[in-house]
């Protein structure tokens, strides 16, 4: 055996031992042998793939600083795996793993030499320019005009407290996730942009990046080759925002470049913050290890904004913008639009361009017509309003007559049917169906679709109308 071998992986342990617990050393240190020392690379056999693999995932970090204390920053470590342990008559069979590479295996040729790798460490880290440390943060996203509600307080709260201490708490990683449009960009970008603010994190190097940018660097990097210069970059990271995890789906080569470098910087103490469009545990087409590892912080949730959060949406941006917008269209906005945030905000965009621009004020029939321009799925032809009006045709009523507090009996069926059929058609939730009726709560609705079943099964007159009613909806919709 290798006299200076040993004594620098002597050192190595001392340095290990260190730093973690005494049965973790005993378990996982104790059972390592060193084999040689070739220049800069240090070779040591352990007992098993399951072993070599347990010490790159959670002792990867700890190993890189040893080698880099006794050999310099130039030091490699090799691993030696022991597949076959072999007889009296014949050597162990084993296979060379370079540190951070489990895909370039070696073993004995024929002639019982070994076949040797020319590898670089994907954990040595080179300075970066200062110049290139652009964060891509939104400077607009902040958590001042982040609105909090119910829906969304727990994730809220979580990045405040990471933007705090990054790194530090047991919210590391923080995955949020959330349907379309809920907020969750906004909400990771402002603990970005706290972090960035704050004195005591000077220097600090944020970065935000969509798991499409990341896989579409990674995708240059190999054709340039130089995937040692992105793998750099990206251990450099203080704080690494990933949105969008679910579309590495189906991607291998990136999923295990990020898998290394979530390791690195995870083991490193630095912070990790991801997106995704659903909980860690439905993500489809990500590897098992990578999932695993999601789960090791804190999984919050975005949902849909209520209607008072809705409310302090829309007067938020209004108070931004210094503008005011009367009470009756504040409130059908945040009764009409009430599954998405991002449009929501999008159409208050449009209602104040289009104000501005014919100089018209803003009411209710102009942020209607607005609705119907961009808002997808939401006034279609067959919505709200073309029921109410299909219907108050049909039983020759009034469409005021719909949304009066009047309790006559022909009115109140007509009134039950549209809200019926407004179920039917459109996706309005109940609250929103219910204010376009005069204001009335969700409970009215539901008793107004029960009772219109009801009708269907007992009332052969008043099924043929709603059959009516229903074909004339029906050929609109096509």
């Amino acid at each position: 055996m290798n006299l200076d071998a040993q004594s620098v992986w002597q050192r190595c342990l001392e340095f290990v031992r260190s730093n973690i617990s005494e049965q973790a050393f005993t378990t996982w240190f104790n059972p390592i042998v060193p084999l040689r020392l070739n220049g800069t690379v240090l070779t040591i056999q352990v007992p098993s793939q399951y072993f070599y693999e347990y010490l790159e995932e959670h002792f990867v970090y700890l190993l890189r600083a040893a080698i880099d204390k006794e050999i310099g920053k130039n030091g490699r470590l090799e691993y030696s795996v022991i597949v076959d342990r072999g007889n009296e008559n014949n050597q162990p069979y084993t296979v060379n793993l370079p540190n951070g590479s489990k895909s370039s295996k070696t073993g004995p040729k024929k002639d019982g030499s070994e076949n040797q790798n020319n590898y670089t460490s994907p954990f040595y880290i080179q300075a970066i320019d200062k110049s290139v440390k652009n964060s891509n943060l939104n400077p607009n996203y902040t958590f001042e005009n982040y609105i909090e509600g119910d829906c969304n307080r727990l994730a809220r709260s979580a990045g405040f407290a990471v933007a705090q201490k990054p790194g530090i708490t047991s919210f590391n990683p923080l995955m949020l996730y959330g349907g379309v449009g809920l907020g969750k960009t906004h909400l990771v970008q402002a603990v970005g942009n706290e972090i960035l603010r704050k004195e005591d994190f000077t220097g600090k190097f944020v970065l935000y990046v969509s798991s499409e940018k990341f896989t579409n660097q990674f995708i240059e990097a190999l054709k340039a080759n130089q995937m040692r210069e992105f793998q750099n970059f990206y251990l450099q990271v203080d704080v690494l925002i990933i949105d969008d995890v679910q579309f590495l789906s189906g991607k291998e080569k990136t999923q295990e470049m990020f898998f290394h470098i979530f390791n690195h910087l995870h083991q490193s103490g630095k912070q990790i913050i991801m997106t995704s469009d659903c909980p860690p545990r439905e993500l489809k087409g990500l590897q098992e290890r990578l999932l695993s590892r999601f789960k090791w912080g804190l999984t919050a949730d975005l949902q849909t904004p209520d209607f008072e959060t809705r409310i302090a949406i829309i007067q938020k941006k209004m108070q931004a913008d210094g503008i005011n917008i009367p009470e009756d269209v504040l409130e059908y906005l945040a009764h009409t639009i009430d599954t998405n945030i991002r449009e929501l905000e999008g159409v208050l965009i449009s209602l104040i361009a289009h104000a501005s621009l014919v100089r018209q004020d803003i009411d209710v029939p102009l942020a209607k017509q607005i609705l119907k321009n961009i808002v997808h799925d939401i006034e279609t032809e067959v919505g709200i309003d073309f029921i109410q009006k299909t219907v108050a045709e049909y039983f020759k009523l009034k469409v005021e007559d719909l949304k009066a507090k009047t309790r006559k009996k022909e009115i109140v069926i007509a009134r039950q049917i549209a809200m019926y059929f407004s179920k039917e058609y459109t996706n309005h939730s109940l609250k929103s169906i219910g204010y376009h009726f005069g204001g009335r709560d969700h409970s009215t609705v539901i008793h107004a679709v029960q009772s219109v079943n009801d009708m269907l099964e007992k009332d052969n007159e008043l099924k043929q109308k709603i059959k009516d009613v229903n074909k004339q909806l029906k050929m609109t919709s096509r």
